[in-house]
């Protein structure tokens, strides 16, 4: 048996937080604190907030939100979102969040990578890899929300983050972001066996079977999913869920 984490990934925009598929048309949930006022009582793993409004509108971090997430959330916290030098990690850090989530500064500032994990440690530094597979059958990594093409190959990418000093990477298929296909499991065990750092896969996530698929399958370190853990039913109703440690005993951690 092996006891992996399963993350829910929370989307913010101007504080409401919001659902997203493939990266576009929004659906409105809730309050994001409260989301993770429901989460503390579920046993969760870890959490990772993203606010996918500050980059897009050159905004910094939203430290007022931060400073409220972190003060309700019992579990490790991640955040990303419009981080873009050291001391806005460093006041992140201090706030009691446990790590940054970094996307769009990999490729306008990827110093920015390295002097964080000198200063605080690989293991507070999340590299995050939006991707889309193209028509022909490729991949291409995206920043700036899903809208700028990394011209460095996929996988010669999550390499270079490595390098840079990240201690995990998050892989985000776009593609599959909130449509229940399940993970990319190709491409996810196509980068976790080039890097030597832990993989999260998210994206396309609808049951416990997605997530034994993609760790046995597709090496991944962790899961993530948003759609799966915010609603419910064909219709997307909003509930706020997380299996208990009963079904993710038997239907993931023993298969493992």
């Amino acid at each position: 048996m092996k006891r992996i984490r399963v993350i829910p990934v929370l989307l913010v925009n101007n504080r409401k937080l919001v659902k997203t598929i493939k990266f576009g048309a929004e659906t409105y949930v809730g309050d994001p604190v409260n989301a993770i006022k429901i989460f503390n009582d579920k046993e969760v793993d870890e959490l990772i907030l993203l606010d996918i409004s500050a980059t897009k509108n050159k905004q910094e971090p939203n430290f007022e939100l931060i400073e409220q997430a972190a003060g309700e959330c019992f579990m490790p916290l991640g955040y990303g979102g419009g981080i873009t030098h050291i001391d806005q990690i460093k006041r992140i850090l201090y706030s009691g969040v446990e790590k940054v989530v970094i996307n769009s500064s990999i490729a306008t500032n990827p110093a920015l990578i390295t002097e964080a994990s000198k200063a605080f440690g690989a293991q507070a530094i999340v590299a995050s890899i939006d991707l889309k597979k193209s028509l022909f059958g490729g991949y291409a990594a995206y920043t700036h929300s899903g809208t700028k093409k990394v011209k460095m190959g996929l996988v010669e990418y999550a390499k270079y983050v490595e390098e840079l000093g990240a201690g995990e990477i998050m892989v985000y298929s776009i593609d599959r972001d909130g449509t229940y296909k399940g993970f990319d499991v190709e491409i996810t065990g196509k980068i976790a066996e080039q890097v030597s750092i832990p993989v999260i896969a998210s994206g396309g996530a609808r049951n416990i079977d997605d997530f034994s698929d993609v760790v046995i399958n597709g090496h991944a370190s962790a899961v993530a999913a948003g759609s799966m853990f915010v609603f419910t039913g064909k219709h997307r109703a909003v509930l706020i869920s997380y299996p208990n440690q009963k079904e993710l005993k038997k239907n993931l951690y023993e298969k493992l």
